[in-house]
């Protein structure tokens, strides 16, 4: 079932401008995102949801007019902290405390994990949770391939551009993915109908036993 949902998907390059992605359907794709595992469970992004069009055509702009994220009917925006703080560490310890239960564990463990971030350079800690925004990715193509809707990751925008578009800053968020969510057309879609390509396991898996 896995292999074949994976197969199913690809970079859907033409959108069905007709066809809407019912919210059940974004809902559960929002769930497995949510689910996503990261380090020390922090959780260090946030998902922004644009439906409105006036607002995905000027992300289309910011990312060199691709037509998908006009095309598709909902557009997933994931936004990386630009940096830990002791605030936002608190906040996920609060969190944990209050539906787990507190402990002492708990509270040296972050007290620990503050003692490593909190000195280190901004940008470091950005990149540290941009590549938690990626393992999230993932499993959201995953979660959209499950319920037969397209999904095409996008790094080619203007990060800059769509974070003041979508006001990121301000929030402490900088744009790190583009994700736009829709139904193929396939008579307009070169890409459908070709062969999935990839390396074969000899070529591509080391196995140390």
């Amino acid at each position: 079932m896995l292999k074949e949902k994976l197969n199913w998907r690809y970079a859907t390059k033409k959108m069905d401008p007709s066809k809407t992605v019912p919210d059940e359907k974004v809902d559960a794709i929002l769930e497995a995102i949510s689910l996503a595992p990261t380090s020390s469970g922090l959780q260090p992004f946030e998902v922004i949801v644009v439906k409105d069009p006036d607002t995905r055509a000027k992300l289309s702009a910011a990312a060199m007019g691709q037509q998908q994220l006009v095309e598709g009917s909902h557009v997933l925006v994931f936004a990386a902290w630009d940096n830990y703080s002791e605030e936002r560490i608190d906040s996920v310890v609060a969190q944990m405390a209050e539906e787990r239960g507190a402990s002492e564990m708990l509270d040296d463990y972050y007290s620990r994990l503050k003692a490593l971030y909190l000195p280190r350079e901004e940008r470091a800690n950005f990149e540290h949770a941009v590549r938690q925004a990626y393992i999230a990715l993932g499993i959201a193509l995953t979660a959209a391939a499950f319920e037969e809707v397209d999904a095409t990751p996008m790094e080619g925008f203007d990060p800059e551009a769509v974070d003041e578009i979508l006001g990121l800053r301000a929030r402490g968020l900088r744009s790190v993915l583009v994700v736009p969510l829709g139904y193929r057309q396939e008579d307009g879609d070169w890409l459908v109908n070709l062969k999935k390509v990839r390396r074969p396991r000899a070529r591509f898996v080391t196995e140390v036993a």
